[in-house]
């Protein structure tokens, strides 16, 4: 089996969490290494990668894909650069600061005849996988209304400066705001209008840190929400259709996994506990519907295809640059607390 050849532009938490563990045990790719600017750490984990000591030596390296997972301000320039190398790119979420380089960057890797892939890994998550399930054998009908979240409590600003200096990839709509935009982009297609609420709710900080999203659409109304102050957090999934209900818990496991050195596999990774189970109700039955297997591995399968194969990779530019088209309505409509029409 061809092995493709990665390097990472950085180990912190994305790297070595959300990368690493899976492109070292997919059987098609190599892991090469990371560009590391001061801390060495990689190689404590993978003795046998390199630690690149800057850009210029990752990319005349031969590493066939090179993944942009540094702060989100500087992924339109290391990704044109990437591009401008021969290189296939995977750029994490959020993919730019704006729609205009998100439109640059695609342009770029189709005249470079490239793959460019947004990491959107959440598509992968049991609970959003058994969702899209839920809705396309058609239990509920024609969806009426719908509402995602994607909530935590932390009230407590972040130590990494790039989170918290304002700087214009920071804030909880290019955070978690773009993985369930695309969540809702990817159910229910593009929006016709968008409403939004944005504020500020912790002390002293200088970023967005709440956002409440309606996404207008000619059947249907999607509400989109997010903070960091939710203790006992509500089901992350609501959905109500001409012929039922369903609401889901947020229960992807795989993050959590990962954060105690667990090692991804083929098998039985990514498993929900049966308490965090669906609950539908159609046809006057209530029944716990049951959870999808979650793997970040299926990611790399696609991906994988997409580069050896030519196929489509799992995550287009084109749909990165809906989710930014969709980040800067929401922007705009909390501040002139209109709805804006896309």
């Amino acid at each position: 089996m061809r092995k493709i050849k990665t390097a990472l532009l950085a180990y912190g938490g994305s790297g070595k969490l959300f990368h690493a563990p899976f492109f070292e045990v997919h059987e098609g790719y190599e892991l090469l290494g990371a560009y590391e600017r001061s801390k060495k750490l990689i190689q404590q984990d993978y003795p046998e990668v390199t630690s690149f000591d800057s850009l210029e030596a990752v990319l005349k390296s031969d590493a066939e894909l090179v993944v942009v997972n540094t702060p989100i301000d500087t992924h339109f320039e290391f990704t044109k650069k990437v591009l401008e190398a021969g290189k296939n790119a995977l750029v994490e979420k959020a993919f730019t600061t704006t729609s205009e380089e998100a439109e640059e960057l695609h342009k770029l890797a189709k005249e470079k005849k490239l793959k460019l892939c947004v990491y959107q890994n959440r598509r992968y998550d049991s609970d959003f996988k058994t969702v899209k399930k839920v809705l396309d054998e058609d239990y509920l009908g024609e969806i009426v209304e719908a509402e995602i979240r994607f909530e935590r409590y932390n009230p407590e600003l972040s130590p990494k400066a790039w989170k918290e200096n304002g700087n214009p990839g920071a804030s909880i709509l290019m955070d978690l705001g773009s993985h369930i935009i695309d969540q809702a982009l990817t159910l229910f297609g593009y929006p016709e209008k968008v409403f939004a609420d944005i504020r500020r709710t912790r002390e002293n900080t200088q970023i967005d840190d709440y956002f409440d999203i309606l996404l207008y659409y000619s059947d249907k109304r999607v509400r989109l929400k997010s903070s960091y102050f939710v203790k006992e957090p509500t089901p992350a999934y609501v959905f109500h259709g001409k012929k039922g209900s369903f609401l889901k818990h947020r229960g992807d496991v795989q993050e959590d996994e990962l954060k105690l050195g667990k090692v991804p596999n083929r098998e039985n990774w990514g498993t929900e506990p049966e308490e965090k189970t669906g609950l539908l109700v159609y046809n006057g039955r209530v029944v716990h519907f049951p959870t999808f297997q979650g793997n970040y591995l299926n990611f790399c399968d696609d991906l994988y295809e997409a580069i050896v194969n030519d196929k489509k990779v799992p995550v287009t530019a084109k749909q990165a640059y809906q989710t930014m088209k969709v980040i800067e309505a929401a922007k705009e409509s909390s501040e002139k607390g209109e709805v804006v029409v896309l």
